[in-house]
This record gives structure tokens, sequence and C-alpha cells, in this order.
């Protein structure tokens, strides 16, 4: 379980050590957020169709998995410290939004369906 108050406190403490907190404004954070995602995408550009779940190497000692794991947690922490600036509870919207999602996606309509709510 992620304990994100911690990571929170953690990441404030990291930063203002560092003076860095003024760098991080909404902007700045959300931005870094997409570029992490994007590196973490990266990992899987040109790989045409070969590197699903079910190919995907992904044992303790591989290499593959280590910078997914890294790009993981640099996305997290970045969503974790954009929360924090901002005064939101991040577990509470989360749970919010899969709440939302099961209104817009019921069951019975969906299961085992890739569409759009719109379509």
């Amino acid at each position: 379980m992620i304990n994100d108050k911690l990571l929170a406190e953690k990441l404030g403490e990291f930063a203002k050590d560092r003076d860095w907190d003024q760098f991080h404004t909404p902007k700045n954070i959300a931005t870094s957020i997409a570029v992490e995602a994007a590196e973490l995408l990266e990992l899987f550009q040109w790989t045409r169709g070969e590197k699903d779940w079910s190919t995907l190497s992904l044992d303790t000692d591989s290499p593959l998995k280590r910078r997914i794991e890294e790009e993981l947690a640099d996305i997290l922490l970045y969503l974790i410290r954009f929360a924090d600036k901002a005064d939101i509870d991040l577990e509470a919207a989360c749970v919010m939004k899969l709440e939302k999602n099961s209104v817009k996606y019921p069951i019975e309509l969906f299961k085992g369906s890739d569409r759009k709510y719109n379509e």
C-alpha cells in the first residue's frame, strides 16, 4: 500500500532542503508528469507490438522492469507532489473517480468491451 502522506512529507523535505519549492508550480509539475509519462511510453516505442504483457520479461533482474519501475516512480512522485502542493486528497480523488467511472461504465453494458461510454 502506498502511503502518499508520508511520501508527500518526504518530497516536501527533499524540495525544501534544495530550495526547489519555488520551482514546483502547477505548470512545472504538470509538465514533469507528462514528460515522465512520455519516458515510460518511450520504453515501448518501435516495438511493433512484440512487447505486450504476455511477452515482456519482467522478472526481478530484468533491465526493462527496472526502467519501468523508475519511470512509474517518477510519475507517482510528481503526482503526489502536485496533489500536496494543491491540497488535494489524492486517495479521496481516486475513490471519487472510480465511483464516477462505475456509473459511466456499468458492468452490464461494458463487461469485456473496450468502447468508450459515448459509443
